[in-house]
């Protein structure tokens, strides 16, 4: 039994290190739910591909996700069924069909997209925990931007999806 002590120590301190933030990551409150991410290793990912994905986007008069359907304006209390709906739109919708020749480009889109999987899993325990209900203004904002998405061909509207992911980074 002198053992327990030891790896009751070991055990507390390896709970504590695996629930701590590694670095670059950071904590993002949507409405009641807090969220562990590294923007660092996305927005990397995202610039190293950045102008690859945007030039391959022929219809630059259309946004799928700027003004005047602005992210940035929604009140907190909606913010995280927002994010999870964006989280799941990119996820099952943007990612899957963002495919290129390139495999550098191809393994950062990989990235990006199990980082938003990681998020969007860990959003939805906290939504379901808290019982989070989507207001009319989250619902009308990521209705327009299924519309704006689903009135391109699908590669076309998910290359261009994935080039404005600095607007939902930001």
């Amino acid at each position: 039994m002198r053992g327990s002590p030891l790896l009751l120590c070991l055990l507390s301190v390896s709970c504590w290190v695996n629930l701590m933030p590694t670095a670059g990551d950071r904590i993002f409150h949507f409405g009641a739910c807090r969220v562990s991410m590294s923007m660092t290793e996305i927005r990397a990912g995202f610039r190293a591909i950045k102008a690859n994905i945007q030039s391959r986007d022929p219809i630059r008069t259309l946004s799928i996700l700027s003004h005047p359907h602005s992210l940035h304006k929604v009140k907190s209390s909606d913010r995280c069924c927002i994010t999870h709906h964006l989280f799941t739109f990119y996820v099952d919708k943007v990612f899957k069909h963002c495919r290129t020749e390139d495999s550098f480009v191809n393994r950062k889109i990989s990235s990006i997209a199990n980082s938003f999987l990681s998020a969007r899993r860990k959003l939805g325990q906290c939504r379901e925990q808290n019982n989070c209900v989507c207001g009319e203004e989250s619902t009308e904002k990521f209705k327009q931007i299924l519309a704006n998405y689903e009135g391109l061909n699908v590669t076309s509207a998910a290359m261009k999806s994935l080039g404005e992911l600095d607007i939902l980074l930001d």
